[in-house]
């Protein structure tokens, strides 16, 4: 069994923030997969379904972000779950927007969702790292993480979650290769193999006329008159 968890902020007024993002990818792998319905436990919202041949529990604390880790660790406990069975949905704002990595344990690097996390079940589990880029000083980070993203976010935002829940059944087997280019397919398409450029075709309006061959008369003038009496 695997715990899927994603880190955020309980309630409406946080559903939109970039700090939200591991809340939206549970939302949508939830959807994609059918899932059974969220319901309260553990301090959260949890709800359990199938990944492949893989029964995952997905889990969205409603402790708010830094207290994050009581609910997985309680989580944990009751499922007899360890560090190993864990994977961590969180933005990174070391990564771009529009980037993601997977990483296994580490630092928690200041996010204080992971922070706690570190406290309650140590570091050994598996992150999720989806980038939501820096706003460029230390002391534009909180208001910038708790902020919706822009419109001009969407785009990329959609093809993101789509990828997580495209590369749901792969991540839960312990295949990260095949799960990161799940999401590369939905951020970076394929171009189409029929997109090859055409060959160029001459302005015909423009094209100078071919050279004609021309033939001298050498006719004389008595000549050309009786050939045209003939």
């Amino acid at each position: 069994m695997k715990m899927f968890v994603g880190l955020g902020n309980p309630g409406p007024k946080y559903a939109g923030n970039r700090h939200n993002i591991g809340f939206m990818a549970l939302d949508r792998i939830m959807d994609e997969h059918g899932f059974a319905p969220w319901r309260g436990k553990f301090q959260g919202a949890i709800c359990e379904g199938r990944l492949g041949g893989d029964k995952v529990i997905l889990l969205k604390p409603e402790t708010f972000m830094n207290l994050s880790g009581q609910s997985v660790g309680e989580a944990m406990r009751f499922y007899k779950l360890t560090p190993d069975d864990i994977i961590v949905f969180h933005d990174e704002l070391d990564l771009a927007p529009g980037k993601v990595r997977v990483k296994k344990g580490g630092g928690h690097a200041g996010h204080n969702g992971l922070r706690s996390l570190h406290a309650h079940i140590g570091p050994d589990y598996t992150r999720v790292r989806m980038g939501i880029g820096h706003p460029g000083h230390k002391d534009a980070v909180a208001p910038y993480v708790l902020r919706d993203f822009a419109k001009a976010d969407q785009d990329w935002l959609d093809d993101v979650l789509r990828g997580c829940a495209d590369g749901a059944i792969d991540l839960a087997e312990g295949d990260n290769g095949k799960f990161m280019n799940a999401i590369g397919r939905r951020v970076n398409p394929p171009r189409s193999s029929n997109s090859t450029p055409k060959a160029d075709i001459p302005d015909q309006t423009t094209a100078a006329p071919k050279n004609k061959t021309t033939t001298q008369d050498t006719r004389s003038p008595l000549q050309k008159l009786m050939d045209k009496f003939s």
